[in-house]
This record gives C-alpha cells, structure tokens and sequence, in this order.
C-alpha cells in the first residue's frame, strides 16, 4: 500500500515538473514560443522610440525659437496725417515677433514730399516715442 502511495505521489510530481518545464522552456525558449527574446526586442524597440521621441522634442524646440523669432505679427494702419490731404495716404506698418519686437515703418505723404520713419521695438519698448498711429499698428499686429 506504502509503494502504491508513494508511485500516485511520484506520478503527480512528475506531472507538476513537467507542466514547469514547458513553461520554462516557452520563457526561455526553445523554438517558436521564445518570450525572453521577443520582450528582449521589445524592449529595444522601446528604447528605439524614446530616443525618437526625444529627437522630435528637441527639433521642435528648435522650431519654436525660430518661429517665436520670426515675423509672425503684422499690421498696417492708413491715416491722413494732414488735415485737407484726403485718401489716407499714409501709413504705418508693423512688423513683430511673438515678442512685441521687431520694426515700426512709418510712411508720411504730403502734398509736396513723402517721409518715412524707421522705430524699432524690443519687447514692446521703443527708444523713441511712438505716434498714435503707430501704437495702434502694433495693438493691431499683436492682436491677432
């Protein structure tokens, strides 16, 4: 009876260590069902897409400068800057970044001459005092 216990005890452990061994050869791989190799691959390509990933994240930083330094924001803004002229014939353009810096062309137009004014802006401050329409072209400009 002792013998007969121990072979049904021996048979089920077998058994056990059977069903171990097939889920360890299908981890560490014998054939077809190698997952240590493919979560391996895995893991690579993981790794392959972060860097990627990052790559993008710094070519877009590198565009945003440049786009945040561009001529992004314009206006123009026609007057008459003499009474009795008539037509709006002159006017002020502004040219800015995302930054309110940039350039401020102001073009006078009288009946026997015609002036332009050149003021630069650094982040919205001028060296030299801006005219109404002036100001107004740069609201304009970054209003949009």
């Amino acid at each position: 009876m002792t013998a007969v216990l121990a072979l049904v005890v021996g048979l089920v452990l077998w058994r056990r260590l059977a069903r171990i061994e097939t889920g360890q050869a299908v981890i560490l791989g014998s054939g077809r069902g190698d997952l240590l190799d493919f979560v391996v691959s895995l893991q690579t390509r993981i790794d392959d897409l972060h860097r990627a990933v990052d790559e993008v994240a710094t070519g877009l930083s590198r565009v945003d400068r440049r786009v945040d330094g561009s001529v992004t924001n314009t206006a123009v803004v026609r007057f008459d800057a003499y009474e009795g002229t008539g037509g709006q014939q002159s006017a002020s353009v502004a040219l800015l970044d995302a930054t309110r810096t940039g350039t401020i062309v102001t073009a006078i137009q009288g009946r026997d001459y015609a002036r332009i004014y050149v003021k630069d802006l650094d982040r919205g401050r001028s060296s030299v005092a801006l005219s109404p329409e002036e100001q107004e072209a740069v609201e304009r400009a970054m209003s949009r």
